[in-house]
């Protein structure tokens, strides 16, 4: 596996940090399709970077930006209670429309990379699950992947916007986003072409992290494999 930490070009001036994961043999030549992969409330840290080198591993070049650097740079947290506080933080202090600025020059510059086939698509997780619903409104992304994004509900205005394929994974008992708020985002997206929304009965928030309590292994493994369907016919 082939990674290292790059600097991404910021529209506002400046530069920020992200993990960067190659498919193999990329050393001699490889390409994959593009993934942005975005963060949780906890920043790139070890499991975001496990999952970009899982992906790495099928074949396509993965870059996770640091969202957070305007406030603190290379934000990498736990998810102990004062993890979850410290992370909420960084959140509440968000500047979301300069970080919707950051993700598109993500995606400009994993476009550009000789590594990178063309196609990309956004995956998050989260507070990244929101961020690539907006990708797919306004970053330019060709698909994306929103592993139970918080507050899309209140961002359904967006979706006019989005051309691209899209896939919503949702927790069946997620005490972070009530039913109501998953209802109302299938109501706003039925019969839309290339949309597809899965809930995953008994599954909570978080189901996809293996390092935290709420992972459920079966919800996580039938999630990464539509995923991987999805990417294989929208990016591939």
């Amino acid at each position: 596996m082939h990674t290292r930490w790059m600097d991404i070009k910021a529209h506002d001036g400046g530069s920020f940090k992200g993990y960067l994961a190659l498919p193999h043999h990329a050393d001699k030549g490889a390409k994959g399709p593009g993934i942005v992969l975005i963060q949780e409330i906890f920043g790139v840290n070890a499991h975001i970077r496990g999952v970009a080198d899982q992906y790495a591993s099928d074949g396509y070049t993965v870059l996770a930006p640091d969202m957070f650097w305007r406030m603190q740079p290379m934000v990498d947290v736990g998810y102990g209670p004062e993890d979850m506080q410290k992370g909420m933080g960084y959140m509440q202090k968000m500047d979301f429309a300069a970080g919707l600025m950051d993700l598109a020059a993500t995606v400009a510059a994993l476009r550009g990379l000789r590594e990178c086939t063309g196609k990309v698509a956004s995956i998050g997780y989260c507070m990244g699950g929101m961020l690539s619903y907006l990708c797919a409104a306004g970053a330019g992304v060709d698909a994306a992947v929103c592993y139970y994004g918080g507050g899309i509900h209140t961002r359904l205005a967006e979706a006019g916007k989005i051309k691209c394929p899209l896939l919503f994974h949702f927790a069946g008992e997620d005490a972070h986003i009530p039913a109501a708020a998953v209802e109302s985002v299938k109501q706003t997206f039925a019969g839309r072409e290339g949309v597809r929304i899965d809930v995953y009965p008994g599954a909570n928030h978080g189901f996809n992290c293996w390092d935290r309590a709420a992972y459920k292994q079966q919800s996580a493994a039938l999630a990464r494999g539509r995923t991987l369907a999805f990417l294989a016919t929208t990016i591939s």
